[in-house]
């Protein structure tokens, strides 16, 4: 009986009689010759079944076969340096097919659908071979980013999703019930990772956060998946080193493990290959004399019609300042020292200049925007007392994280990296809904 293997296997197997089990992405008929286009999740190859090589019922089947239909095919590997697939190169020779099922008339056609329709189809829609691409690179993404992590040091803890109070703001928080008390989706799980590096020091929690933003950019979503280290004994200058590590391996994993995955998506990956460390790093202060400039003028946005519009100091960054900083650069650029007023309230202020805080962001080139936030926390308990007074917070859901301040506090530093945006910018999608399997958008939460 022929071993079932993995389409990605198939390398390993020349000459070999084997099974692949899958379901039919496409067919062309060519009479006594169905070319069957075979895929089975860890890749796509060409299955050639010649009606004189199998059973009168195996080929009646073959062409029977509709799309998305499930079957096994047995055969020979083949090399073929013409045969389509991923990876390219292999086709199998047929000596028996099984269906398994066939199915109904696929809704997704090779036409242009709008996006609307494939939203509504998502499950459906990430069979595709562009989405299965992208989310196979996501796969790699996660993975990678727990390596580096895990053999470095870091512990992994997982944090609350039901939170008593906000970490980022407290206008965009999904409130919910518990049990006639109010709580929260969290935001973010690193006012309790920060207790965590008290015991372990270096952690990292990686889950789904939750943002009730009113926006309908390509930029957000309304849940979004985060990874969040967290560092004692860190401060600022240390923690734009470990981005920049972590980043770098990370993208050269990709280009490594995701190649066939980056060829589907047609990705140009000459900017990837020189994202290594260490980054160009900025003033707030430089980066707003640099858009002022450019806006004085009259630079265009790279990669749009419209002028690099001006702003006054004290303001974030909107995301033609970010596109227009980022391509000023060959690398990821981190800004750092942003204004205190427009950041959380447990960033620690500079030495000798309050305005401003030890806060940095990192902006992905080829106009991608934030990869990562961060900063250097407080680590004085009366400094945090009087920001959260400051921001009129409750005293009372953050006696605990002022606690930590009391007992052996450090200088310390966190960061966290959104999943989703990392991939598109990977990837080179222009949407972050093609980044996760089933995004949760403004007006959409199904299926």
């Amino acid at each position: 009986m022929a071993p079932i293997i993995q389409i990605r296997e198939m390398a390993e197997h020349i000459g070999a009689e084997v099974t692949l089990q899958g379901w039919l992405y496409a067919k062309t008929n060519k009479g006594r010759l169905q070319f069957l286009q075979v895929r089975d999740g860890s890749g796509l190859c060409q299955a050639v079944v010649f009606k004189k090589n199998v059973s009168e019922e195996d080929f009646a089947a073959a062409k029977e076969l509709t799309q998305e239909s499930s079957l096994r095919v047995t055969g020979k590997v083949v090399a073929n340096e013409r045969s389509p697939g991923i990876p390219g190169g292999y086709e199998l020779d047929s000596t028996s097919l099984e269906v398994v099922q066939v199915a109904d008339e696929y809704p997704i056609q090779p036409k242009e659908h709008g996006v609307e329709f494939l939203m509504k189809n998502r499950h459906l829609w990430i069979r595709s071979s562009r989405q299965w691409a992208v989310l196979r690179v996501r796969a790699t993404v996660i993975r990678a980013l727990r390596d580096w992590l895990d053999s470095h040091g870091f512990l992994n803890m997982d944090t609350p999703i039901l939170t008593p109070a906000a970490a980022e703001g407290t206008t965009t928080l999904f409130e919910i019930d518990f049990h006639g008390e109010p709580a929260y989706l969290a935001q973010t799980g690193q006012l309790y990772n920060e207790a965590n590096i008290f015991a372990f020091g270096k952690v990292y929690c990686f889950g789904p956060t939750f943002r009730a933003e009113k926006s309908k950019t390509r930029r957000h979503l309304q849940e979004f998946w985060m990874l969040e280290p967290e560092i004692a004994f860190c401060n600022l200058e240390q923690l734009m080193e470990i981005e920049e590590e972590m980043i770098s391996y990370v993208i050269q994993r990709c280009l490594t493990e995701n190649a066939e995955e980056l060829k589907v998506l047609e990705r140009d990956t000459a900017s990837l290959q020189r994202v290594m460390a260490p980054f160009p790093r900025i003033h707030y202060d430089e980066a707003v004399a640099m858009i002022n400039a450019a806006a004085e003028a009259g630079e265009l946005v790279p990669g749009y019609d419209d002028p690099v519009p001006a702003m006054p100091w004290g303001e974030d960054f909107g995301s033609p300042h970010e596109t227009y900083i980022a391509a000023q650069f060959d690398k990821p650029v981190f800004v750092h020292h942003y204004p205190t007023q427009i950041k959380a309230f447990y960033m620690e202020p500079e030495p000798g200049r309050a305005e401003v805080c030890r806060s940095v962001d990192l902006l992905a080139p080829e106009g991608y925007g934030e990869i990562t936030g961060g900063s250097e926390r407080m680590s004085d308990p009366e400094k945090l007392i009087a920001a959260i007074q400051a921001h009129n917070l409750p005293m009372e859901p953050y006696e605990w994280y002022v606690d930590l301040r009391k007992y052996g506090s450090v200088v310390h530093s966190g960061f966290g990296l959104g999943i989703e945006r990392t991939v598109s910018w990977i990837c080179g999608i222009g949407h972050l809904r093609e980044a996760i399997a089933f995004p949760r958008m403004l007006q959409s939460m199904r299926p």
